[in-house]
């Protein structure tokens, strides 16, 4: 599952030790969003406990275009049929970022021989509405429309690669995967701070659930 060509936008924060990514194994992504960027977390192997393999920090604006790492923010300032226009151009934009963002990844776990089988994002949980007037009328949706926003950009680039989603509300994350079979609020956390302890820094609250997220995904693909 080799990606075409491609530029990462993004800036790597990490990448452990390849030795977990064993030939023939599967890998899953794990996304945590904010404004115009993303924390991206692989973990792969065994379902029942995986390896985080892959770690990064990714951009998913051009930092040199205004307005764009709040683009509802920006558009609650013209009228609605430039506001309209902003976001359409946003929205093709990120969405090009966000696959070019992906790239390197799936690449780099390709030649590891890993094959991604899933991709998991954290989701709010707020509802966006679809009318751009109704949003730019509310500061709170409009809030919840950008982190909307960013996540399915994330979305469309990783149905792009033929990588099925999994969206996971973060606050019901610990209770997921403590619901699955074998686990346990307790196996959750102590899997999180083997992790943390075997990566080092960062190791923040971004890239724990991000990697979670992941392990969900990675468990639900069956795989």
């Amino acid at each position: 599952m080799r990606p075409p060509a491609g530029s990462n936008q993004g800036s790597t924060v990490a990448t452990p030790d390849q030795s977990a990514a064993d030939k023939g194994l599967s890998a899953a992504l794990g996304f945590r969003t904010h404004s115009g960027w993303a924390v991206a977390v692989t973990v792969a192997g065994v379902p029942t406990a995986p390896a985080v393999v892959d770690r990064r920090r990714i951009e998913l604006v051009d930092r040199g275009c205004p307005g764009t790492t709040q683009p509802y923010h920006t558009a609650a300032r013209l009228d609605l049929e430039q506001a309209e226009e902003f976001i359409q151009q946003c929205v093709q934009r990120t969405r090009l970022l966000a696959i070019q963002a992906l790239h390197p990844i799936i690449d780099h776990l390709t030649a590891a021989g890993l094959e991604v089988v899933a991709s998991g994002i954290l989701l709010s949980s707020g509802r966006p509405t679809t009318d751009l007037r109704t949003t730019l009328a509310s500061h709170a949706l409009i809030h919840t429309a950008e982190g909307h926003f960013f996540r399915e950009a994330l979305t469309y680039a990783s149905e792009h690669y033929r990588v099925p989603v999994v969206g996971v509300k973060e606050r019901d994350l610990h209770g997921r995967i403590a619901a699955e079979p074998g686990g346990s609020a307790d196996d959750v956390r102590r899997r999180v701070t083997e992790w943390g302890q075997q990566l080092g820094p960062p190791w923040r609250q971004d890239e724990k659930n991000a990697a979670l997220v992941a392990w969900l995904a990675l468990k639900g693909s069956g795989r």
